[in-house]
């Protein structure tokens, strides 16, 4: 009886760091470095843009009116832990003044971590990888992650310390600790 020897394992491709992401990859839309793996997304598409750009229309006119801070969108970079790095995209995000002064530039490339982060699901997301992206955010100090989904017209809220908080299309998505007096029915970000 012969034996036939395995091939040898292939060796891991080595992680990347914070500063080689950037310097590679930081003027790209659709990466990710997650966990020191770059990550690449497909193209979303026309519908999760419209909607990326309702959210971000409806949020910016708030946030403008009351002079509260900074409105970012098309996949922000956002740092999210140290070791290993991880840098994600976010669709949407609100960086108050307390944050980001007001007589600070906002910076090129990856922002401070934002105090509101909204994240449109993808014809290709799975709701375990948003989840997931959802507790990165919050665990890299985000107040509130606000997932859209337009399937469904509906909302999921995340926020420390508590299970999400979904909302159908005719409810009103409040965020009174972050933008007091905002209220928005969900429907709104899907027209």
């Amino acid at each position: 009886m012969s034996t036939a020897a395995l091939p040898a394992p292939v060796p891991a491709m080595p992680l990347m760091t914070a500063e080689e992401f950037l310097a590679q990859y930081g003027d790209e839309s659709g990466v990710e470095l997650i966990k020191g793996r770059v990550v690449r997304d497909p193209m979303p598409g026309g519908k999760h843009g419209e909607v990326c750009m309702a959210a971000g229309f409806i949020i910016r006119e708030f946030v403008k009116q009351h002079g509260l801070g900074r409105v970012m969108s098309n996949d922000t970079l956002i740092r999210t832990t140290d070791a290993p790095a991880s840098f994600r995209g976010a669709d949407v995000c609100f960086i108050s003044y307390s944050r980001l002064p007001k007589d600070k530039e906002t910076p090129s490339g990856p922002v401070p971590s934002p105090d509101l982060v909204v994240e449109v699901r993808s014809p290709t997301d799975r709701i375990n990888k948003l989840t997931a992206k959802a507790a990165e955010y919050l665990e890299a100090g985000v107040a509130v992650v606000v997932v859209l989904i337009p399937e469904t017209q509906s909302a999921a809220i995340f926020r420390p310390d508590s299970l999400p908080v979904q909302l159908a299309a005719d409810a009103e998505l409040t965020l009174p600790d972050l933008l007091p007096g905002f209220s928005v029915p969900v429907r709104k970000f899907f027209e």
